[in-house]
């Protein structure tokens, strides 16, 4: 990510970002001038245009119309509102799969998909990336120095995958670059195992539809090769804007924990990280859900501001059954990410579509027009959003750090593993809960991240681990750190290789404890545990049979073949040669505890790390957290709850002043800064 371009670039002399989706080739001219007049009324000062244009802006191959978005731009110009522009490239028109039906993606089956929708490219196809690079460039080339042109906006939501024959070239280029040969690659690969060796390079291929359980390790390598050729074409796309227009920063938006593409790798590589979320109205995890795929994003920004591109005003039409949201909820949710560090704040989209796939997709203008509840709501919170612009480039410290990787996700998530029950997300968010619920500020970083900054790290799963993150580990907790490591990690090297020994292998001596077998428990029947003082619970899908080895037994497990054996330990680590002040402590938890028993052990660690809440008393179904110096309180739950303060503070959002608590109706959100 460079340092000169960012969200600062798009926030000076604009404050918090607001706006969203803007499709005006939807409608007839006549409905733009009243388009603009409204998003000046709902203070509206960005919005993305062209996302979905490519067949409007290019009817030909080589033939181009932008008279229409030239009037577009002139007009968002006129009326002081910004634009991301977008490359088109998510969606080619007709023309480019009938003239070139190679460059239509094919699935692992061997189906072509066909256009009629959207997403339909190869991302290694060269006709594609030709005429994509070609519409972007002569966007660049017609609106460098555009006075409404504030941001790039490469795709929409990459996440395609292709196992076509040119893919499968493209496979094998990447596999050249990372192995140099054959016998490495099959070393790599573990080919001794079902007879797959491989004896020439045209056999290798992507992991299409076989008769059975597809080699693990080749399966991990199309998972990086695939997100590669994703960011490949974002690279390529990127660069050809940034050499007409150096100075307006590129982005691509990201969709949370998508498992397609490594944002880890994609994050390094744009100015502004972007972001679209749809929080699920039903979902009593939504509050938390939605917390922890903000801090991610946070994360992937290296700790700066990130954009909320694309959030739904209301109901959206691609699940099963819509839910809307009450009054109140489109301006709470809003404010959490804003409390998480998104200094912008936009929706899909501005005004319902009549037609097309997204007509029941609710918009900042609904089907009955401006008169309406859906948009005095929306208009009501752009203008309060202008109240917290001194908010914009604020961060959001923390001194917990939880480790998220997709190399990671990719391996624990293959086929032929003891279980299935054991997913990379749930897992991880299973661990935030408790600190969300405490009101303590969570970082999320990659297993790579230097963690010297951190009084206490999570890693709630780390099945793959390479020695050098491991090593990384173990150094934080001997220079005074607190680690806590959830089951069935350090079981698999880079390769997906199982490493032999007692495990965790690499993690072993820092743990204080190894384990020699993992025991998934039947569904049906939760697992009985107790603490070391007395305290009962239960876990569920997951047990191992753990030693402790210098490790304090913290709980056991008290029936069965595992009766009287470690499911959690707390191990004393002593600094090595020349590392750190002094012991830090290391956790590890070899099963899957209920959510309060993982509210316990929240709880006995952040007392090792010292680590308090942001709030000492918080009532449950309340979000706390510090963006610079101001206190956010989010109140998710049904009832009016009272937060109590340590000191006296205004309100920024209503201008009020709350001496020792402040009280919050449902939905309701206060924004306090300390009183001098």
């Amino acid at each position: 990510m460079t340092e000169r371009l960012g969200m600062h670039t798009l926030t000076e002399g604009r404050g918090l970002l607001f706006g969203g989706d803007y499709n005006p080739e939807q409608w007839p001219e006549e409905v733009w001038a009243e388009d603009a007049e409204l998003m000046r009324a709902a203070g509206v000062n960005l919005v993305t245009v062209g996302v979905f244009s490519w067949a409007r802006l290019e009817p030909e191959p080589g033939k181009h119309d932008f008279g229409w978005l030239d009037r577009v731009l002139d007009l968002m110009a006129a009326n002081g509102i910004a634009v991301d522009l977008a490359t088109p490239t998510a969606s080619p028109p007709p023309w480019l799969g009938h003239r070139w039906p190679e460059t239509l993606p094919v699935d692992e089956g061997g189906h072509r998909l066909w256009y009629g929708s959207r997403n339909q490219f190869c991302p290694s196809s060269p006709v594609y990336r030709e005429r994509a690079l070609a519409i972007a460039g002569a966007l660049a080339d017609r609106y460098a120095g555009h006075p409404a042109l504030a941001l790039w906006h490469v795709g929409n939501e990459l996440g395609e995958v292709c196992h076509c024959d040119v893919s499968a070239e493209a496979f094998r280029g990447w596999l050249r670059a990372r192995y140099g040969d054959l016998g490495t690659l099959n070393e790599a690969w573990g080919t001794t195992f079902w007879s797959q060796g491989y004896g020439d390079w045209a056999e290798v291929l992507p992991p299409r539809r076989a008769p059975y359980i597809v080699n693990p390790s080749q399966r991990l390598d199309w998972w990086r090769f695939s997100s590669d050729a994703l960011l490949g074409h974002f690279r390529a796309e990127r660069d050809v804007l940034r050499a007409r227009t150096p100075d307006v920063p590129v982005t691509t938006n990201f969709m949370g924990f998508f498992k397609r593409a490594d944002y880890w790798s994609f994050a390094a590589e744009e100015d502004v990280v972007a972001n679209d979320w749809y929080p699920e109205p039903g979902d009593p995890l939504s509050p938390a859900r939605t917390a922890l795929t903000h801090d991610l994003m946070r994360g992937l920004a290296g700790g700066r501001p990130w954009l909320l591109m694309e959030q739904s005003t209301s109901a959206v039409n691609w699940r099963p059954h819509n839910l809307p949201k009450p009054p109140g909820q489109l301006r709470l949710e809003s404010l959490q990410a804003v409390a998480r560090g998104a200094d912008g704040l936009c929706y899909f989209q501005w005004r319902a579509s009549r037609f097309g796939a997204e007509r029941f997709h609710a918009a900042m203008v609904p089907h009955a027009g401006a008169d309406t509840r859906l948009h005095a709501e929306v208009r009501a919170h752009g203008q309060e959003l202008r109240g917290l612009a001194a908010l914009a480039g604020e961060p959001v410290p923390a001194r917990v750090a939880m480790v998220f990787g997709w190399e990671n996700w990719w391996a624990l998530e293959e086929r032929g593993r003891p279980s299935d029950r054991l997913n990379a997300v749930d897992q991880l968010l299973a661990y935030y809960v408790p600190f969300f619920e405490r009101g303590v500020s969570v970082d999320v970083v990659p297993p790579s991240a230097d963690l010297s900054s951190y009084a206490l790290v999570v890693v709630p799963n780390l099945f793959l681990v390479a020695d050098g993150d491991a090593e990384a580990l173990s150094a934080y907790v001997r220079g005074g750190g607190v680690l806590v490591v959830g089951p069935f990690s350090g079981v698999v090297d880079p390769r997906g290789h199982v490493r032999t020994g007692p495990f965790p292998a690499p993690l072993r001596e820092v743990l204080g404890a190894s384990g020699e077998e993992w025991l998934p428990a039947p569904d049906d029947r939760p697992v009985r545990c107790r603490w070391s003082g007395g305290a009962e619970f239960t876990a569920s899908t997951w047990t191992e049979l753990l030693r402790a080895e210098g490790a304090e037994v913290v709980a056991e497990f008290t029936e069965g073949d595992l009766a009287g054996r470690p499911a959690v330990t707390r191990h004393r680590a002593g600094p090595g040669p020349g590392e750190g002040p002094g012991e830090g402590v290391a956790w590890y938890v070899g099963t899957m505890p209920e959510p309060a028993a993982l509210g316990a052990l929240a709880a006995r660690v952040l007392a090792d790390a010292g680590v308090e809440g942001a709030v000492p008393e918080l009532p449950p179904g309340v979000e706390a957290v510090r963006r610079g110096e101001v206190l956010f309180l989010l109140n998710h739950g049904a009832t009016t709850v009272r937060v109590p303060l340590q000191e006296a503070a205004e309100d920024l959002l209503t201008a009020a002043p709350a001496q020792d608590a402040v009280t919050l109706a449902p939905r309701a959100v206060a924004a306090l800064r300390r009183l001098p």
